[in-house]
């Protein structure tokens, strides 16, 4: 596959690009013209980058909508607020067997260029057939909420795992406090990756590998997030979305607003997003460069946008194109002519925000079966049969 006529987001640069099987086997400043591959696309106004890194997602939580409506002094408060003021909503939701839960929580990011999802809970059981689904860790939920969780700590047999574990997910004292409990208890000197961070001390990130920052989520229930830009000094920044239980499903609505918040430059919060996140979980992606796996997306500028404005500015509706392992699993109606070798059959015609795209897999299907279970389900894509 050949990718002509592309600039990389956040810069001027003119790019193009080939995928030989699941790798990106070259990348010019020229175009590249060999009529011996079968599929070549040439775009215009466009920007390209690496396949969005989630860092942070419960994929079984995004059919719930956004529960509380309370600032909160920590998660467990909030925990607590929601079953028992929401228990109708939640057994709603929890009537959907988990595996479709889990498929719809694939698509939601999918739908937004996320090419990665780190699904931090239960085993997912679901293959990397649209994106990448990485579980390759352990995955603690708190320090508030997790039985025994000293012992699965310090359990020996999952020592070289890192941890992923929510910490520090407040406003108050004990928030600040339970993260010295979990770093003095890590008697392995397991490697952290902590999520959210909000109580969190630049003394205390050093205890830390990463931090995954949620600030659409912290907003909702703290109204407050993380101090990053000091944060950003001893540990590496991630980007999350967490779900939509404290949360837009848009992941481009979440960058929107740590943008305003200025506590990472446009550079700094673009490479949570890629280079940053591909370092910590060990990814072989994040960057457009030959023998990197082909996770690319192609998206269309808004006119007079440049560098990083224009990326920041993107939505759903603009993706053009996302390519996950060297293989098409979204494009919009106005690249259809040009893959001229991709099977429609196995993809899916959607309308999000009036943008028609094609997606692999029955989406339509995966949303029917689930609103059988639970009618009250709000997606964000429309099928075609609903236009």
């Amino acid at each position: 596959m050949i990718l002509n006529n592309l600039i990389v987001a956040g810069t001027d640069d003119p790019v193009n690009i080939r995928i030989i099987d699941d790798k990106i086997a070259s990348v010019l400043p020229d175009a590249i013209i060999d009529t011996s591959d079968p599929l070549t696309l040439s775009f215009e106004n466009a920007l390209v980058f690496p396949g969005l890194i989630n860092s942070h997602d419960h994929l079984d939580f995004n059919l719930y909508p956004q529960l509380g409506q309370n600032t909160y002094g920590n998660y467990t408060e909030w925990g607590r607020y929601i079953h028992k003021n929401y228990k109708p909503e939640i057994a709603a939701v929890l009537k959907v067997p988990s595996v479709l839960r889990y498929e719809w929580g694939v698509f939601k990011n999918l739908l937004c260029g996320v090419t990665t999802v780190i699904n931090h809970g239960e085993l997912s059981g679901l293959k990397d057939d649209l994106i990448t689904i990485f579980e390759h860790m352990q995955t603690l939920h708190s320090v508030g909420f997790e039985s025994a969780w000293r012992f699965k700590l310090n359990n020996p047999l999952n020592a070289k795992l890192p941890v992923c574990i929510h910490v520090g997910e407040g406003d108050d004292w004990r928030s600040f406090s339970e993260i010295d409990q979990l770093t003095r208890w890590n008697l392995l000197g397991r490697t952290l990756i902590g999520v959210h961070a909000v109580a969190m001390s630049e003394k205390q990130a050093k205890k830390f590998k990463a931090l995954i920052w949620c600030p659409e989520s912290n907003y909702f229930l703290l109204n407050k997030t993380a101090s990053i830009n000091i944060l950003k000094k001893n540990a590496e920044i991630l980007f999350g979305t967490d779900s939509t239980l404290t949360g837009n499903w848009d992941i481009w609505e979440h960058l929107r607003i740590a943008r305003q918040t200025r506590l990472l430059d446009d550079e700094e919060l673009y490479y949570t997003l890629n280079q940053n996140a591909a370092s910590t979980w060990a990814l072989n992606s994040g960057s457009i460069e030959p023998g990197k796996d082909a996770d690319i997306v192609v998206a269309q500028t808004k006119k007079g946008m440049r560098d990083y404005h224009a990326f920041f500015s993107l939505r759903p509706a603009d993706l053009l194109l996302v390519i996950h392992r060297g293989n098409v699993r979204l494009f919009d109606e106005t690249v259809a002519a040009q893959l001229k070798t991709v099977d429609l059959d196995n993809f899916s015609r959607v309308y999000v925000n009036g943008a028609c795209k094609y997606v692999q897999g029955n989406l339509p299907d995966l949303m029917a079966q689930i609103l059988e279970y639970y009618p009250g389900a709000n997606f964000p894509v429309t099928t075609v049969n609903a236009e």
